[in-house]
């Protein structure tokens, strides 16, 4: 029985891949009635999705595609591919100079839909709940930024020169400038309850100004791969992997010796910038990477640096089951530390120059080769000057002011906590990032980071 239904599916397999189909897109020239040839485009990515089949491609044309009556989010539950970057006519592509946008604007927030991220991969309500197997997903030249849907208070948190002062999370809003609340969404979202099985992978994508992690994806079996993106300005995560095939529980396939991982997660090439924390107050999350039980991740040639908290976060989940390989990488600048792990039985918070003291811990395959930055100026004229020194010289305080009444004097004979209140205050938190700025990130560093686009 079990041999006739893998045969099955494979043929299955097979026939998908036999019949797949190119889909093209163009805000510009298409119509939804048309056919979705090159020459006889669709006009809307969501119109595609819904009449694509498994093992299709879509192929974006430049524009700022803002989804289904302007809920700016896009339902992928087939396993299908979509590549950005080409002109209106699909006759050139350059992901950068013909931006496949996804930027919505802040008068639409009310019209968000039920999906939890810009791009939300669901396969849990397809016909028999039959999840794809052995997919091949690729999402290539896409650009998301939520610098224009997000809340910003008119003035405080504003440094001088930004045109925002800090991010407002909802039901907070700027009342002067927006008409809604911040819509705190991913920009791509892959749901826990998944079961597909395969390769998924974005290559050449930029994540900036999320008000949410910018890349949430959970990942039952098989490959993720990241490379060559650039994530600035993102709040609380910039990239989270998370494996949904459970972990034993106990026996030798419990142990590090005894795991084997049903998820590989590569990070390679890719710019992680400016990921802050989940409140203003700085006092949790704000990770550039955070690996999670059930994944071996390859961390490499990376450029991670100025995050609010860490680098890299280690401490999600059970050591023992997960593998992490971080080498190559150049980590500066961030906050805190560039890796925060668990070593039992306490988080160690390490800067790049003590890596070595980690080789060897539950969790760690390897952390060879990666090393500070050594030349600032590669930063020149691609990172904003003015962001930068705001980041660099923002102070943080926080202020207690208690009740002296009979209350209080009370607790205080008792050695009971006291009442009072606690203001904080900080220069800047999570303001908008220019998306012009974030895309000159691209090419920054021989080598490392995000390398220009060929």
């Amino acid at each position: 029985m079990k041999k006739t239904m893998l045969i099955a599916a494979a043929m299955a397999t097979v026939a998908s891949v036999a019949s797949a189909a190119d889909i093209y897109v163009s805000l510009s020239s298409g119509k939804n009635k048309n056919a979705g040839t090159k020459e006889a485009p669709l006009k809307n990515l969501w119109k595609a999705l819904e009449n694509a089949q498994d093992g299709d491609t879509i192929h974006v044309a430049e524009g700022i595609y803002p989804g289904k009556m302007k809920q700016n989010w896009f339902l992928i539950d087939k396993a299908v591919s979509v590549i950005g970057g080409y002109s209106a006519d699909f006759a050139t592509r350059d992901p950068l100079a013909h931006k496949t946008m996804f930027q919505a604007l802040n008068e639409n927030n009310d019209k968000k839909g039920t999906g939890l991220g810009v791009f939300t991969i669901d396969f849990t309500k397809r016909q028999g709940n039959a999840h794809p197997q052995n997919v091949d997903m690729k999402f290539d030249g896409l650009i998301f930024d939520e610098g224009f849907a997000n809340s910003y208070h008119e003035t405080k948190g504003k440094p001088e020169g930004f045109d925002t002062g800090m991010w407002l999370e909802g039901p907070a809003m700027n009342k002067i400038r927006d008409k809604f609340p911040s819509a705190n969404r991913y920009l791509v979202y892959s749901a826990t309850a998944n079961r597909a099985t395969g390769k998924l992978s974005f290559k050449n994508c930029a994540f900036v100004n999320s008000g949410n992690i910018a890349f949430n994806v959970t990942w039952y079996q098989g490959e993720v791969d990241v490379e060559n993106c650039v994530f600035c300005n993102n709040r609380m995560i910039g990239a989270n992997v998370m494996c949904s095939k459970a972990v034993p529980m106990e026996g030798p396939s419990r142990t590090k010796a005894g795991w084997k991982p049903e998820l590989k997660w590569n990070f390679k090439n890719n710019t992680v910038l400016f990921t802050w924390s989940r409140l203003n107050d700085l006092a949790d999350m704000g990770f550039g990477v955070r690996n999670n039980t059930g994944v071996e991740a390859e961390i490499s040639d990376n450029i991670i640096g100025l995050n609010v908290l860490t680098g890299y976060d280690n401490t999600k989940g059970v050591s023992a089951t997960k593998r992490t390989s971080i080498d190559n990488n150049v980590f500066f600048l961030n906050r805190e530390s560039d890796i925060q792990m668990t070593v039992s039985p306490s988080i160690a918070k390490v800067r790049v120059d003590g890596f070595e003291d980690l080789e060897g811990t539950d969790g760690i395959e390897s952390i060879e080769d990666n090393e500070d930055l050594q030349d600032p100026k590669v930063f020149e004229g691609r990172i904003n000057a003015k962001y930068l020194n705001a980041f660099l010289s923002m102070k943080y305080s926080e202020s207690t002011k208690l009740d002296e009444g009979k209350c209080n004097g009370l607790r205080s004979v008792l050695g009971l906590p006291l009442q009072g209140t606690i203001t904080t205050q900080c220069d800047m938190f999570c303001n908008r990032y220019p998306l012009e700025d974030a895309l000159k990130l691209f090419g920054a560093m021989e080598g490392k980071g995000a390398q220009a686009i060929k």
